[in-house]
């Protein structure tokens, strides 16, 4: 939604669901604050709230995060900083996020094949249960596909590979990723998933 040239809100809901969780067991809705720096960079400011239902055993949380995308041709970079606000504890868990995405255009109307890379980093240990260190990343394959004039789609394969940590034994997770995009504004957004 476009606030000024140079300013847009994005407001995000998303849903994961999982047979072992016994259907939905994440909810995530939030807003983000961007203003377009130079051409290419976006600066942003958010808040999230994020929901555990059915077989999720985490808390509710509170996140705000941070972030610079910049676009480089066919390529996006995200660096985003997440503070993770638990209620079963009062230390703030950090967490870093880089991401990059190549965009391969096919034809003229807009569709593109893409991969993106994105890595988790801990910098802080909180007693709530966040352990410092990697602790993933996601990758995602798929197509950029254009519905209308200011809509797009993004369809795509994600493989999540988290480490093997403590205790816990290493997780590889298999899901459909799909982002739709609605741009309201008078300057492109740039394709990440947020």
């Amino acid at each position: 939604m476009p606030l000024a040239d140079n300013v847009r809100v994005t407001l995000e809901q998303i849903a994961r669901t999982s047979d072992r969780q016994d259907g939905v067991y994440q909810t995530e809705f939030g807003g983000l604050l961007g203003y377009r720096a130079a051409k290419g960079v976006e600066l942003g400011f958010g808040y999230r709230k994020v929901g555990a239902h059915n077989g999720n055993t985490g808390a509710n949380e509170d996140r705000l995060r941070q972030q610079i995308v910049a676009t480089f041709g066919p390529f996006t970079t995200r660096f985003r900083v997440d503070e993770r606000f638990n209620p079963r504890g009062s230390e703030v868990g950090f967490r870093v996020r880089p991401l990059v995405r190549y965009n391969y255009r096919i034809g003229k109307r807009g569709h593109a094949l893409f991969f993106s890379h994105e890595s988790f980093l801990l910098p802080n240990s909180t007693r709530w249960g966040q352990r410092s260190g990697y602790e993933r990343m996601r990758n995602i394959v798929g197509v950029a596909l254009p519905l209308r004039s200011r809509v797009a789609a993004d369809v795509g394969y994600l493989n999540q590979y988290r480490f093997a940590r403590g205790s816990s034994r290493a997780q590889m997770d298999h899901a459909l990723s799909l982002q739709l995009t609605i741009n309201l504004n008078a300057f492109k957004m740039p394709r990440v998933h947020y």
